[in-house]
């Protein structure tokens, strides 16, 4: 029987475990020794190589962002004329009277108004129009470019044109109402208290729907036709087919297109400046045309302070608001959409 031989474990150098009990002893899974070296300069470069891509968009935002609302909130807290420094402070009472000035609180019912009114006639308008361009026929390209058009026309010459067309008795919309038999208003469209704003909606829905128009049918060319035949083979209605398959995979573009409208339609101001001035009797004021009238005709730049920053308040609450209970769904997984419907389920 060959005798038995043991070798003996040679002793670190450092006079510590051995390399063998080292590798045994730590924990599997976890990174060697080294790694946290190496990492933490490419960490850091990486970091460096962001903000220096990002830095200028960064200044730009501070420059013409938030240094004017730093300085609006400034100013709103003066009672100032626009010359000389600001001494005569009066804190919040400039916000007090915006608030309480019946004009201001009508010109956030008007901007409120106007936000309903450019979705409810938008959207089932533009939804409409953009289904029939979407089929095929000779001169689908010609009719989009006719209807994206206006949305492509400055807001000045837009005004200028309508305000032409909507004038009294001579206007051509009158003029073509007159040889139907219609008698228009007599104080004109835009002249008359009661139908100033609704006009003023009107020509908003025909400058903004090619905006609308152009969204959905990008949205419509990501809906795989493969739906559309199998709905067609299951026997499925065209109704059917909108309402079941159009519309859900449409529901992130009407909803993006939404938010736009509603940030647009609280920001309106050059279109009514042009057609009506706010008027007639403030029939037509939103709360941007209260601001810079406040500010350029009455000389009370504290009050106009006041006013931008209660409209960037009030566009801020709404933009949140908007994102956290109808475009929250389309930032969810997938699977988290499936917990909770069958949840409600």
């Amino acid at each position: 029987m060959a005798p038995e031989v043991t070798y003996a474990a040679s002793p670190p150098a450092s006079g510590g475990p051995g390399l063998s009990e080292r590798r045994r002893s730590a924990p599997s899974g976890l990174p060697p020794a080294g790694a946290k070296r190496t990492r933490k300069p490419a960490q850091r470069r990486k970091n460096l190589e962001i903000l220096f891509f990002v830095s200028p968009a960064l200044l730009l935002i501070a420059v013409f962002m938030l240094v004017p609302i730093i300085q609006a909130v400034r100013f709103s807290m003066y009672n100032w004329k626009g010359f000389g420094p600001l001494v005569d402070f009066v804190g919040f009472k400039n916000y007090v009277r915006v608030l309480g000035n019946e004009v201001f609180t009508d010109a956030l019912v008007h901007n409120l108004v106007i936000i309903g009114g450019s979705i409810a006639l938008q959207l089932p308008i533009g939804l409409g129009i953009a289904l029939l361009l979407n089929r095929k026929m000779k001169i689908q390209s010609l009719l989009r470019t006719i209807i994206f058009v206006p949305y492509v026309l400055s807001e000045v010459i837009a005004g200028v044109v309508w305000f032409q067309l909507l004038q009294p008795q001579y206007g051509v919309i009158d003029t073509i109402l007159s040889k139907l038999g219609i008698q228009g208003p007599a104080q004109g469209w835009l002249g008359t208290p009661e139908l100033a704003l609704w006009t003023v909606l009107a020509v908003l829905t025909w400058k903004y729907l090619g905006l609308a128009v152009i969204l959905f049918l990008a949205g419509l060319q990501g809906v795989p036709s493969e739906l559309y035949e199998a709905a067609e083979i299951d026997g499925a209605s065209w109704w059917q087919i909108q309402r079941k398959i159009t519309i859900p995979l449409l529901g992130p573009t009407l909803r993006t297109w939404g938010f736009l409208s509603m940030i647009g339609s609280l920001q309106l101001f050059d279109m009514v400046w042009i057609l009506t001035g706010g008027g007639p009797a403030n029939a037509t004021t939103t709360m941007a045309s209260f601001l810079v009238s406040e500010g350029t005709k009455r000389q009370n730049f504290g009050i106009a302070a006041a006013a931008s920053v209660i409209l960037f308040i009030v566009a801020l609450v709404l933009a949140i608001s908007y994102q956290q209970f109808i475009l929250k769904r389309d930032s969810q997984p997938d699977d988290e959409r499936t917990k909770r419907k069958k949840a409600k389920a």
